[in-house]
């Protein structure tokens, strides 16, 4: 049995030890769920992580278009940044950043 857990581990990744023991099931196993986590810990097995989605700039109907700067002041980049001063008092700043020569073209601060 715990050779047949360990091929089910590989070869459906994501599955735990619950789906495992339903696999084994269908197989023909007579099993309980509890006896299969045991053999799951006793061997190390561990449920592969989730790999992170990408994040997307625009949807695929075109509604935000990521532009390439072609000259100066053709697209712009701002940024809030918040922070604490050394006394504690809150400090604010915009800083806005020309993609094309990559120049902070307008810093303020509150």
């Amino acid at each position: 049995m715990t050779a047949d857990i360990i091929r089910l581990a590989n070869e459906y990744g994501r599955y735990g030890y619950r789906r495992i023991a339903a696999l084994l099931k269908s197989e023909g196993w007579t099993v309980n769920v509890k006896r299969v986590e045991r053999i799951w810990r006793r061997e190390g097995l561990k449920v592969q992580q989730k790999q992170p989605k990408k994040g997307r700039l625009w949807l695929n109907d075109g509604s935000c278009v990521r532009l390439r700067p072609e000259y100066t002041d053709h697209v712009w980049s701002y940024d809030f940044v918040e922070s604490r001063t050394h006394d504690g008092r809150k400090f604010r700043m915009l800083n806005v950043i020309d993609e094309f020569t990559r120049a902070c073209t307008i810093e303020k601060w509150s």
